[in-house]
């Protein structure tokens, strides 16, 4: 019996969405290895020298991308980029903890080894206290992001702003509270951590958003309108 069924062609997606997950993808994964870092940035008056853990400019750029997304393809997209941003963070962790799990090769030499183990073998509670971040976090700055949005996409800086600004707040405030409350006194560490990235995300997160979304719009241009 032939089948006439009659279905639809799917959906193409759009260039830069496309290139956008993928990129969203990679800067979960690199954003726990290079936390391992305290990074001394710069000195705010009366207050000292702020410094972060280095997984805060992979992080950044998440948080660029998922504004970025949310102005081109609205909000229930970007929320869906994060949603599935679970899945290599999910499976990154996942993997890691097996790899450590399996005896080291007799050659390999033991400093490397004990380096390798000393920067990933991180507990649970600083897994579990990323992943929560991550999500309560970026799903904040899309809501604040949509919530703002002005017809003609007026005032992207300053919704950029904003978002970044308060979403990098909490990412700061949950992290560190799950990751650390008990371990040592964290009332220093949340306020620099909090100060440190509110300057960075008000600084670098508007002209960055401001690119993707201008970097996107040109990949998916109409071949006839990019070669003119």
């Amino acid at each position: 019996m032939t089948d006439t069924t009659t279905r639809s062609a799917p959906t193409a997606i759009p260039i830069s969405l496309f290139a956008f997950s993928v990129f969203y993808g990679g800067m979960i994964c690199i954003a726990g290895v290079l936390a391992n870092k305290q990074a001394q940035l710069f000195e705010l008056p009366g207050v000292g020298m702020l410094a972060v853990e280095s997984g805060i400019f992979p992080f950044l750029l998440l948080v660029i991308t998922a504004s970025a997304v949310t102005e081109l393809f609205g909000q229930k997209t970007a929320q869906r980029l994060v949603l599935f941003g679970f899945v290599p963070l999910i499976m990154a962790s996942l993997l890691t903890l097996l790899v450590l799990q399996i005896p080291p090769a007799e050659e390999m030499d033991p400093e490397r080894l004990s380096a390798f183990e000393l920067l990933l073998a991180s507990t649970p509670r600083i897994w579990l206290a990323g992943i929560a971040a991550y999500g309560i976090s970026t799903l904040l700055n899309v809501w604040i992001f949509e919530k703002m949005k002005k017809p003609g996409g007026r005032l992207l800086w300053l919704r950029s702003a904003v978002a970044g600004v308060l979403s990098q707040t909490i990412d700061s405030l949950i992290f560190i509270t799950i990751a650390f409350y008990g371990v040592f006194p964290i009332v220093e560490l949340l306020i620099g951590q909090m100060l440190a990235k509110a300057v960075l995300s008000a600084v670098l997160i508007p002209p960055a958003v401001q690119l993707m979304v201008s970097l996107g719009r040109k990949l998916d241009a109409p071949k006839a309108q990019q070669a003119a």
